[in-house]
């Protein structure tokens, strides 16, 4: 099976390593130093259940050197969504799985807008990792897994082909007919306390050892539970009470990929993410007083590298 990893960074480099090194043809689009070190000694994945290294050759910054993929695993960040889109329409077949792994709830929608003819699955990635050097990934341990599936509808024949080569990739892979709850519980957590962490340089372990940030954490997850059953978002009951009785247990030194960017001086997804908590809030008449402190302190930093960032293939003026 043919693989095109779109967004070869901390999440795209790892499942797609582990598809590589199981014997699939995966091809990597990624920029700049790391698709350079990568092109010229391969791409290295540090993870602790195994590090390993993939062989160059399949590396590229034009998806339209790509030979038609069977499933593509979309990772670019939410806001290039729309521009990265566009690229691969030229190369899908009538039966190619676009899968979003991105960060939000409005991805897919964006994909289709963008190519309506692709079928296209949500996705969610529970990982730690990110790029630590040019040409190399590292994976901070804790969950490692995939749960993707339609949006509407149920999962193809095509579908199950693809859950069975990532599980025997030794991917943790699902594949679900509930995919728009998958979203919206990822969502309430990378969102919320993905904003948290971004803003108090805190790693989940140090926001759970300390009350006055764990109760600030708490509450901003609380407000996005709020805003997804105002939605009609399905979730179970008690939700946020579990996820913090799991992250008790088995909180992290790891910090999100939106953290990473603030510091090292890079755009984030604080529009898809925490900006996204307050917009739905206002459209259902939720408070969302902590998610509105946190978007209004982190958006002047999006902003400004924003305005630093040089054009890319991934990143190009809309037209």
């Amino acid at each position: 099976m043919r693989f095109l990893v779109f967004g070869a960074g901390g999440v795209g480099a790892y499942f797609g390593g582990k598809l590589a090194k199981a014997g699939e043809e995966v091809w990597f689009v990624a920029r700049g130093k790391h698709l350079a070190a990568m092109k010229k000694k391969g791409l290295f994945v540090h993870a602790s259940d195994g590090s390993f290294r993939v062989k160059a050759g399949t590396m590229t910054d034009n998806p339209a050197k790509v030979p038609s993929p069977d499933v593509v695993l979309f990772c670019v960040k939410a806001y290039d969504t729309e521009s990265a889109a566009k690229q691969l329409a030229p190369i899908l077949s009538s039966d190619s799985i676009v899968i979003s792994l991105q960060n939000g709830v409005e991805n897919e929608a964006k994909i289709k807008r963008c190519i309506p003819q692709a079928i296209v699955y949500g996705g969610v990635a529970y990982i730690f990792s990110n790029i630590t050097a040019p040409g190399k990934v590292t994976e901070w341990g804790g969950p490692r897994k995939i749960v993707f599936g339609p949006l509407e509808g149920e999962p193809s024949g095509r579908a199950q082909e693809i859950e069975k080569v990532m599980k025997n990739a030794g991917i943790e892979a699902t594949l679900t007919n509930d995919m728009l709850t998958e979203l919206w519980k990822k969502f309430i957590f990378i969102a919320a306390g993905g904003g948290f962490n971004t803003l108090s340089h805190l790693a989940l372990a140090d926001i759970m050892a300390v009350d006055e940030s764990r109760e600030v954490f708490y509450l901003a997850m609380k407000e996005a539970e709020a805003v997804a059953r105002a939605k009609g978002i399905t979730l179970p009951k008690g939700f946020v009470e579990q996820q913090f009785e799991t992250l008790k247990n088995r909180a992290t030194t790891a910090r999100t990929s939106m953290y990473y960017d603030l510091v090292q001086q890079k755009p984030m997804e604080v529009e898809e993410l925490v900006g996204a908590i307050v917009r739905y809030g206002r459209e259902a008449g939720v408070p969302t007083p902590i998610n509105q402190t946190i978007y209004a302190s982190l958006l002047p930093h999006h902003l400004l590298h924003v305005q630093k960032r040089k054009p890319s293939r991934f990143n190009a003026p809309r037209s």
